[in-house]
């Protein structure tokens, strides 16, 4: 059995961040979309400047997850920029939540989950955001257990190809009132 660890993320992190999540994405949903549209999404999502940036930013917050000292999975939280008509400044989102395949389905989505959710519940109570694609039925009945609803659709643009995506969301006070 591997010793899995999840910490923050920090500016040491970045390369290593911006390598697994080109990659997971890529083994997630490369398939779906043309050579060129893939390469000019992942140079604006995951390349260094753009990880580097996100962990500068103070409303955001990066996790790691390491397994036998190698990345296997990772997490991005912050404001939200989900374009619907309810979203406000206070909202978080949980932006990016992946996992190489080998490592999906054994409780670590869940422990990473939670690790982001409480550092965006940190201030109190919060309406927390997802963005999820709308072939993503593991994703989807995952965020369903989490307490999650879909409130609303949009386009989501990799390169010239736009994806439908759901938007979930739940409100803030919901996550006090499990406690």
């Amino acid at each position: 059995m591997s010793e899995t660890l999840i910490r923050r993320a920090g500016f040491d992190d970045a390369e290593a961040l911006a390598a697994i999540g080109a990659e997971t994405f890529c083994e997630t949903f490369g398939h779906l979309y043309p050579p060129a549209d893939l390469e000019r999404y992942l140079a604006q999502a995951y390349s260094l400047e753009r990880t580097l940036q996100d962990l500068n930013d103070p409303a955001k917050a990066s996790w790691i997850v390491e397994a036998d000292g190698q990345v296997v999975g990772f997490a991005l939280v912050g404001p939200c920029g989900l374009p619907h008509a309810n979203v406000t400044p206070d909202c978080g989102e949980l932006k990016r939540l992946y996992f190489r395949k080998a490592w999906q389905g054994g409780g670590l989505g869940t422990r990473l989950f939670a690790e982001a959710t409480a550092w965006l519940q940190s201030r109190g109570p919060r309406t927390v955001w997802i963005g999820v694609w709308s072939e993503n039925h593991g994703a989807q009945r995952f965020y369903a257990r989490q307490g999650y609803t879909k409130v609303g659709e949009y386009g989501f643009e990799v390169g010239d190809t736009v994806d439908l995506e759901f938007i979930l969301r739940r409100d803030g006070a919901s996550f006090f009132s499990d406690l």
